[in-house]
């Protein structure tokens, strides 16, 4: 299974070079709807850039606060230095005036959590946007994090396979070998749990949820956006990787709540 993990980290490092036109590591899929009443404000859309300000790779994110931006590790690791970010729903319709991929609406520097290993990204899949000090973001609501063990019930509940998540997040809502639909918008989708607490696969740091036309899932550019427990704004993970080139099938989170990553992210 690590091997599978590693053979789409290098297929979505080359995704990364195109992530301009094409977008980057893991959007909602066909089964979203767009966020057209703005509820979520507090996701937004990051380009990150290396040192010298040349544009890397795209991803989602969620504000827990006015100048902390919480997304994956893989969104921050090397060479990743700073991300810029957009606050649009609708960042598509704005790029004659938003210049994008180049200054967003505010911008920060990027931060690894401290056990993340590109080689084996998905157990410690964790990062953060730190805002410039002239950068606040004000919002009418923020992500809120889960408390340490919250989602261990999930897995010894009645119904489980009736338990959904709130995806929301920016790229492409669909993707196949020969047709791909991307246009910056903010989307919304709600997977169903597939799998919790099952050793090996998923082990204790992540979950497994459905990627289906019905219920919608995560794909190319939606990595870090957040995976709201449903009918709340606790973020019980963030969109960390996929099974297949397609977004077919199930997609994976990192799970937060973890008391060593709740530490790292109050420290940041």
């Amino acid at each position: 299974m690590k091997k599978r993990f590693l053979r789409f980290v290098a297929m979505f490092a080359t995704v990364a070079l195109f992530a301009v036109s094409f977008g980057s590591v893991l959007a909602i899929t066909d089964g979203g709807v767009p966020d057209s009443n703005n509820q979520y404000p507090h996701v937004a859309l990051m380009i990150a850039q290396d040192a010298a300000g040349n544009p890397l790779w795209r991803c989602s994110g969620t504000f827990i606060s006015p100048t902390v931006y919480l997304t994956a590790g893989h969104c921050t690791e090397a060479p990743a230095a700073r991300a810029e970010i957009w606050l649009a729903q609708d960042v598509e319709s704005e790029l004659a005036t938003n210049n994008y991929p180049f200054t967003g609406d505010v911008s920060g520097v990027t931060r690894t959590y401290t056990e993340y290993n590109p080689n084996a990204f998905f157990l410690a899949d964790l990062g953060v946007v730190v805002l410039d000090g002239g950068d606040v973001v004000n919002l009418p609501v923020y992500g809120s994090l889960p408390s340490a063990g919250q989602l261990d019930e999930l897995a010894t509940r009645r119904g489980r396979q009736n338990t959904t998540f709130t995806a929301v997040g920016y790229g492409l809502q669909r993707i196949n070998p020969v047709f791909v639909e991307d246009d910056l918008v903010r989307y919304v989708a709600h997977p169903r749990l597939i799998q919790i607490n099952v050793p090996g696969f998923t082990g204790d740091f992540s979950l497994l949820l459905s990627n289906n036309a019905s219920t919608g899932g995560t794909c190319f550019g939606d990595s870090g956006g957040p995976n709201f427990i449903s009918g709340t704004n606790v973020i019980a993970g963030v969109t960390s990787f996929g099974i297949n080139g397609n977004c077919a099938g199930t997609g994976g989170v990192f799970r937060l709540d973890k008391q060593p990553l709740i530490d790292w992210i109050m420290s940041q």
